[in-house]
């Protein structure tokens, strides 16, 4: 708690420190602790084209509030408090505000301070695996959250899921829809990260299909372990989709978000994709659940054969222990004990009686 209050006062002292700098004069940023800069790209857009040079966040900032069709974004990973707050002052939103979204663990929401609005959005990416195991990680998730003003597009992102880079470069190749300004970024990173949910969700599909052809061998087959392996990782992928809904059904609503005319349309067609992501998840997640089911009963029933052979095994050598220990026996009045084919007439009897038990038992599928 004491070091987020440094890191407020922090935050609070730069952003005065901006407020005094002249034009030309470049932002200032704390380093993370392993000297690492946040700032991933910054870049001033007017009518949907980029403008050329090197921006900084103040630069690209006040520029863009001085036209008309303006905004700028820009692109953060992982920052910290002390990072973010500069950012935070100058685009004016409190300090609750920038806790939430430099926060990594966030569930996806949309949420509208003034005139900016927080959308957070799960990331997710299939891990590539030479086989599933009992500890293959199958899912990655990570988290974007969208800071959207009249002016710009502050993304922050965190976990190693969802980059951004690709998504801006298509962006640019279509000045008309990046014209429409700060919400046409969100929708194309809403876009692409429902299109990755499709990609992810067939990956896993396949995975599923797999363990589904192997759950019955009985060589070779899956263990229990990987059924449940595997269903982790499908809850963690349905924790990142599934919330998601909700937001995309606020933003529709006009009270909510107020989004562009010409956008709305748009966003409608991502919850209709969405929805058959999630669709998707529900069957997959059902049927791992059966095949879960599946494998219990079937290592039940397994070992109850063995547990069938060794009772079976167990009355056969039982017949030969109790005949052998009766004829061990220091009586002296034992049929067939003085006669001379007494040894070998015990012998068939002990053979005869374990071929009959056998035949039983296998006849009976015991053995």
């Amino acid at each position: 708690m004491q070091q987020v209050r440094v890191g407020r006062r922090v935050g609070r002292m730069i952003g005065r420190m901006m407020r005094h700098l002249q034009p030309g004069e470049p932002l200032p940023h704390l380093l993370a602790d392993d000297g690492r800069d946040s700032i991933v790209d910054c870049a001033l857009y007017v009518r949907g084209v980029r403008q050329p040079g090197g921006h900084t966040f103040h630069e690209a900032y006040a520029a863009a509030r001085r036209r008309r069709n303006g905004f700028v974004w820009l692109g953060l990973f992982e920052p910290t408090w002390a990072q973010f707050a500069a950012v935070a002052e100058e685009i004016g939103i409190d300090d609750h505000t920038a806790e939430k979204a430099v926060a990594r663990e966030r569930r996806p929401a949309v949420e509208r301070r003034g005139d900016v609005t927080m959308l957070v959005i799960r990331t997710a990416r299939y891990v590539e695996h030479a086989e599933l195991t009992a500890t293959s990680e199958v899912v990655d998730t990570g988290a974007v959250t969208l800071l959207i003003g009249p002016h710009f597009v502050v993304s922050v992102r965190h976990g190693g899921a969802g980059a951004l880079a690709d998504v801006r470069q298509q962006l640019e190749q279509r000045p008309a829809m990046l014209g429409r300004g700060p919400w046409a970024v969100a929708y194309a990173v809403c876009d692409r990260m429902i299109e990755v949910y499709h990609d992810v969700s067939t990956d896993v599909e396949q995975d599923v299909e797999q363990l589904e052809q192997t759950a019955f061998l009985r060589v070779g087959g899956c263990d229990v372990q990987q059924i449940y392996q595997l269903k982790r990782e499908l809850v963690e992928f349905k924790r990142a989709v599934v919330p998601l809904q909700a937001p995309l059904r606020r933003m529709n609503d006009p009270a909510v978000v107020e989004l562009p005319p010409q956008l709305r349309q748009y966003f409608a067609d991502l919850l209709g994709r969405l929805t058959q992501v999630v669709d998707r998840v529900a069957s997959d997640n059902e049927l791992l659940d059966s095949i879960l089911q599946a494998r219990l009963a079937q290592v039940g029933l397994d070992q109850n054969n063995d547990m069938r052979k060794i009772a079976s095994w167990a009355a056969i050598a039982a017949l030969q222990t109790a005949i052998a220990g009766i004829y061990g026996m220091n009586f002296e009045h034992i049929p067939g004990l003085r006669w001379d084919y007494g040894f070998y007439l015990i012998l068939l009897i002990m053979t005869v009686g374990s071929v009959v038990l056998y035949r039983l038992f296998r006849r009976s599928g015991w053995l």
